[in-house]
C-alpha cells in the first residue's frame, strides 16, 4: 500500500476492530433473538445468554481500545460531505460508541443488582452494587430499552455507510475496508 492510500484508509488495527465489533453484535443480537425463539425452559437457553454475555462484555473491552484508536486523526472524506452529514455522522458515532458502552455495563449492573455471578473467561467480575430486585428489574429494562434502539443505531450506520459508497460516491466506506474491495 502506498503512503496516499494508506492515508485515505484507517489502520489495520482500526479496520480489525471495527469488523470484530460488526461480528460481536451479530453475535449478541443474534443469541438474544434465538433465546427469545425458544420455549420456556428449554436447555439452550442458559447457554445462549452465556455466549449473549460473554460477546456484549467482549464489545465492551475492545471499545476502549477503539476509543483510544479514535485520537489518531481519520483518513478525509473524499470529496468533503456537506457540514450536515459530517454532524450527523459525529452525532451517530457518539450514540454508537455510548451504546457499546452503556449497555454490557447495565447488564453488569443488572446481573450485580439481582445477586447473580458475572463471568467472564474464567473470572468472575466484581459485584459493584448489594442486591436489589426491584433495582435490578429497572436496570434490565434499561439494558433492553438500550439494546434494541441499537438496531436502529447499527442499521443507520450500515445505510450510511452504503448511501455513501453507492449514491454519493465519496471514499467514506472503502476507508474502513481491506484494500482488496
Amino acid at each position: 500500500m502506498t503512503n496516499a492510500s494508506a492515508a485515505q484508509r484507517y489502520t489495520k488495527l482500526s479496520m480489525t476492530l471495527h469488523w470484530l465489533m460488526l461480528v460481536l453484535f451479530v453475535g449478541v443480537y443474534a443469541c438474544i433473538e434465538l433465546k427469545g425463539m425458544l420455549p420456556k425452559g428449554h436447555a439452550l437457553k442458559v447457554p445462549l445468554l452465556g455466549v449473549h454475555a460473554l460477546f456484549g462484555l467482549g464489545i465492551f473491552a475492545l471499545v476502549w481500545v477503539r476509543l483510544l484508536g479514535r485520537l489518531k486523526p481519520r483518513p478525509a472524506i473524499v470529496p468533503t460531505p456537506p457540514a450536515w452529514q459530517n454532524v450527523l455522522a459525529r452525532v451517530t458515532h457518539l450514540a454508537l460508541y455510548l451504546l457499546m458502552i452503556v449497555t454490557p455495563a447495565l447488564a453488569w449492573l443488572m446481573l450485580s443488582a439481582a445477586g447473580k455471578p458475572v463471568p467472564y473467561f474464567g473470572f468472575m467480575l466484581p459485584s459493584p452494587l448489594a442486591v436489589d430486585t426491584e433495582l435490578a428489574k429497572q436496570l434490565k429494562e434499561w439494558h433492553e430499552l438500550i439494546g434494541n434502539a441499537g438496531y436502529a443505531l447499527i442499521g443507520l450506520h450500515a445505510c450510511a455507510g452504503l448511501f455513501h459508497h453507492y449514491w454519493v460516491h465519496d471514499n467514506t466506506l472503502t476507508r474502513m475496508l481491506p484494500r482488496r474491495f
